[in-house]
């Protein structure tokens, strides 16, 4: 009955048109039109039904009017009908493409002719029985067709009709597909790691059943509107009937507006239509964009720009203008572009990141200068990350959070201490509290320019803020008051270790005995190390070494020598560390065969002697006036000037001096200037002084 319905609209002259279309190519050479051929079998039987006079009396008479007919064809039409010409011409197109494979297996000696007429018999027979509306007499009842016949052409029919159904209900997925919501679920679904056929499975799901839901809300409008063309007829045949005096039932009238609530909340009040239009704001910043699809000569210059090398860049500029034509990008399209040669890890990548920091379309934000800044901190390249900086406080942005601890981290790290405290007083200024790792970085800056003093207020101020130090900067602090001989600081700093919960460790107690060596305080150094001792430790080779320094600066070489017996006593083997002590020791002293007795076991150990080791020869042979030896380790020396600091420069060309070596001296003074050292006014002196000869040992 849907056909029927199908064709009810139309008049008897269409079924006219059918010449055209059997004549048509469109039957004899396409079939990309038509669907699958994938049919139901009609038997030969079927069409013998079909009396042989009737037939050849409809066929002469309808390839008589099949020329007559022709020039209707040509007629304008109205446009009103112009749709259900269309979807007329599309069923009759499939339905006789269909039956007339079967015609051909019933008859397969027939010509073409002749098969066109059987076809013109039949669906002429069929239109008029639909016209008619006699289908159900027609479909079992006797005439020319049988009730096979008649079976085979709904067959056909039906067929046809779910083909049109379903192409038409494909045409109507693919609006779906495209829907923005549906799309909106797809880009959700690609966030959360959703891909391949599960998300295209997911995607067609969706749009069916976005299809479903809109074909619901049409069916019920479609339901109202039937209701109520029926209560309008109703209600216009229907007769009045006169209301009972007395009775008036009508609902009271509404006063004010309508309220709205929901959990207490009063959803009427127009902030809220503010509040939903900041959610709908804020949601297209969040809510990713795909860019646009990149084509034709534009996908080329694409790939020019992903080929080009960093040797043969001059062209980009070129290229990226010639780009930004074609595309015309919004900050979208720039991302892509970034992120695709992020992905090559093209070497032009941070190139084309800071040209496109001026263009207007990129929309340059913060993040942009501060990942940039971020990258060339890391590979220490200042330069450029100062130029990034620049760039960025001409365009008017401030540096944000961070930024500023980027620009802390590096600076701390190039030893810049001046611009580390402008980028901590910005981060601090700006309200923003700094990190572990910022402190870190400026505590240790401090300590590596020798001013702990200031890195230990910083820590304070650290711990007001609830941020508790690590390990790692009281060490830093400890280390540096223990190298100073700065006996107060460092027990000021092993103090706060205890209350912050670090045990002492041999390592900490080692800092401050090396804190009272070099204060020169014996006493309290012994103390540290025997309270060592008490806590269950046991000294190692550094923190004897440190105690023996301890008594060499008060020059107890007695004392020395005897916790030296007891340790031995004990168990403790000395290192390298103790033995070198002790050669320096008695190299100021001028012990010469006592030092080579100590040089004789630190061979033994299989360890060379270090650099302070060398030093401390090459004084003792030159005051010793043996040159031999002296310009031996002299050469040492100099092979690793870069080891040396001031103080052992110094004492290399005092020992010089003091040997009459006056010529090396001087040379050992250039080298010493040459490294950017600056000579103390006693050595100034020293080396003005005449030249005084000793006598030497060859």
């Amino acid at each position: 009955m849907v056909w029927r319905n199908l064709l009810a609209s139309t008049s008897r002259q269409n079924i006219n048109k059918l010449n055209a279309i059997l004549g048509s190519p469109l039957f004899t050479t396409t079939r990309a039109v038509f669907p699958s051929s994938s049919h139901t079998r009609a038997s030969s039987s079927v069409f013998q039904l079909l009396p042989n006079s009737s037939f050849s009396t409809n066929l002469h008479s309808r390839q008589q009017s099949n020329s007559n007919n022709h020039p209707k064809l040509l007629a304008p039409r109205n446009d009103a009908v112009v749709d259900d010409d269309e979807t007329t011409n599309e069923f009759l197109s499939r339905f006789v493409w269909i039956m007339r494979k079967k015609v051909k297996e019933a008859y397969p000696d027939s010509d073409k002719s002749t098969v066109d007429g059987m076809l013109l018999v039949i669906v002429d027979r069929v239109v008029s029985e639909m016209e008619k509306g006699s289908v159900e007499t027609a479909s079992f009842g006797g005439g020319d067709f049988s009730e096979d016949l008649w079976k085979t052409v709904w067959e056909v029919s039906n067929k046809v009709l779910d083909d049109m159904n379903k192409e038409r209900k494909k045409e109507r997925m693919k609006g779906f597909l495209q829907c923005e919501e549906v799309k909106d679920m797809c880009r959700f679904a690609g966030e959360v790691g959703i891909r391949g056929d599960l998300l295209r499975e997911l995607r067609f799901k969706w749009a069916r059943e976005k299809m479903e839901e809109h074909d619901f809300y049409e069916g019920l409008e479609r339901m109202r509107k039937e209701a109520q063309i029926e209560d309008n007829e109703s209600g216009n045949s229907e007769v009045d009937v006169s209301e009972e005096k007395g009775k008036v039932v009508e609902l009271p009238k509404r006063r004010g507006k309508i309220r709205y609530k929901i959990y207490g909340l009063d959803l009427s009040d127009p902030k809220w239509e503010q509040v939903a239009d900041r959610i709908h704001d804020a949601e297209q910043v969040l809510w990713p964009q795909e860019p646009k699809l990149i084509t034709g000569k534009a996908k080329l210059i694409t790939e020019k720009i992903e080929s080009l090398k960093v040797d043969n860049d001059d062209s980009l500029p070129t290229l990226l203008a010639e780009w930004v034509e074609l595309v015309m990008p919004t900050r979208v399209e720039w991302m892509d572009l970034l992120d695709r040669l992020k992905r090559k890890n093209h070497p032009l990548y941070l190139k084309v990141a800071e040209m496109i920091l001026t263009e207007d379309s990129f929309q340059a934000n913060v993040y942009d200068y501060s990942r940039l800044i971020d990258f060339y901190a890391k590979e220490s390249c200042l330069d450029d990350a100062e130029r990034i900086l620049k760039k960025m406080k001409e365009k008017g942005i401030q540096p944000d959070a961070s930024t500023a601890s980027t620009l802390v981290h590096m600076y701390c790290k190039g030893g810049n201490l001046e611009c580390a405290k402008e980028a901590f007083e910005v981060l601090t200024t700006q309200g923003f509290q700094p990190d572990i790792k910022v402190y870190t970085s400026m505590i240790m800056a401090y300590v590596n320019d020798g001013q702990p003093n200031l890195g230990e207020t910083l820590m304070r101020g650290m711990e007001m803020r609830d941020v508790k130090p690590t390990k790692e900067i009281y060490m830093a602090l400890l280390h540096s008051y223990s190298q100073n001989g700065d006996v107060q600081g460092a027990s000021r700093i092993s103090t706060a270790m205890q209350l912050s919960g670090i045990q002492q460790s041999v390592e900490i107690c080692t800092l401050l005995i090396e804190a009272n060596a070099h204060a020169g305080e014996p006493d309290e150094a012994r103390n540290n190390f025997d309270y060592l001792i008490k806590i269950g430790h046991k000294p190692d080779d550094r923190c004897t070494a440190s105690m023996i320094l301890a008594y060499e600066k008060a020059n107890l070489l007695d004392k020395a020598l005897d916790l030296l017996m007891e340790l031995e006593k004990d168990g403790f083997e000395p290192g390298v560390a103790t033995y070198s002590v002790f050669v320096d020791w008695l190299g100021k002293l001028q012990l010469v065969d006592e030092v080579e007795q100590l040089l004789g076991k630190i061979a033994l150990l299989g360890e060379a002697p270090p650099i302070k080791v060398q030093v401390s020869l090459c004084d003792m042979y030159a005051r010793a006036g043996n040159e031999k030896k002296a310009l031996q380790i002299l050469s040492v020396l100099e092979a690793k000037k870069n080891e040396l600091g001031p103080a052992e420069f110094e004492r290399i060309i005092f020992g010089l001096i003091n040997g009459g070596f006056q010529r090396d001296a001087q040379r050992i003074y250039g080298i010493m200037e040459a490294r950017g050292f600056t000579a103390s006014n006693s050595l100034k002196l020293a080396l003005t002084k005449p030249v005084r000869k000793t006598p030497r040992m060859r």
